[in-house]
């Protein structure tokens, strides 16, 4: 039971805590849950999760606050990923979430097994960028000065600092780079990056992207090595090489 992937729930609805305590417990994992951000960073604090499942509304700080907070003061290695929970329809507060950082997203109401194949799909490709292989050890990328280090999950500027990506940004970066000059859909990059399982969130390639640019680009708003082709998706034109 100890090698079994431990959860934490955060939201304020007892009745949502106890059901998905259950229900995952059922299913094999380990799971604590909290009703705020006090708790949450409380458990936080004395254990180790290996996935969160965050509403956004909460009493006190909200889960767009706190999984911002995650992103920023966790160092990456230890940040878990992230399942934000929102309210049906609002897709504006699912597109600020994937921007604060979320892995994923669902909108309430929503089936306990629709969840669990979520948590699924984003903990196979945290399992799976987590162990370094001998691949990707000889696979490491460059372009335009940055250095993109698959194993240690690493982009280093061309200064050699260290750039702040999610699992999500590094991820949607890899599959492009790995596929220089070539035209990727959004669903392909959705395939590449998300998987199919999880049943994924057109926009949240944009968001991605558009954050990405951010980061990468000299100017962001004319950028020069992820390029859009409108209406059919996006092109990596920098030159890129692997060692």
């Amino acid at each position: 039971m100890e090698t079994a992937p431990h959860i934490l729930v955060v939201d304020d609805d007892r009745e949502i805590r106890d059901l998905l305590a259950r229900f995952l417990r059922k299913h094999g994992y380990r799971v604590d849950s909290a009703r705020d951000g006090r708790e949450m960073w409380r458990l936080l604090e004395s254990g180790r999760f290996d996935l969160i499942v965050l509403d956004l509304m909460l009493p006190g700080e909200d889960g767009l606050s706190l999984c911002r907070r995650l992103r920023t003061q966790t160092a990456a290695r230890a940040s878990p990923p992230i399942i934000m929970l929102t309210a049906i329809g609002e897709e504006m507060d699912r597109i600020i979430g994937l921007e604060m950082g979320a892995d994923d997203y669902l909108a309430k109401p929503f089936n306990p097994r629709e969840l669990l194949a979520r948590m699924r799909a984003v903990l196979r490709r945290s399992a799976a960028a987590a162990v370094p292989s001998e691949a990707a050890g000889e696979d490491d990328l460059s372009f335009a000065g940055w250095s993109l280090h698959l194993a240690r999950r690493e982009l280093r500027n061309p200064d050699g600092h260290l750039a702040d990506l999610t699992g999500g940004e590094f991820e949607l970066l890899c599959a492009l780079a790995s596929h220089p000059q070539r035209l990727l859909s959004r669903e392909q990059l959705l395939d590449l990056t998300r998987g199919r399982a999880a049943v994924p969130f057109d926009r949240a390639i944009d968001v991605q992207i558009s954050r990405l640019r951010g980061k990468i680009e000299a100017d962001p708003k004319n950028p020069a090595i992820i390029k859009t082709v409108r209406g059919a998706g996006y092109i990596f034109s920098a030159t890129v090489a692997r060692s």
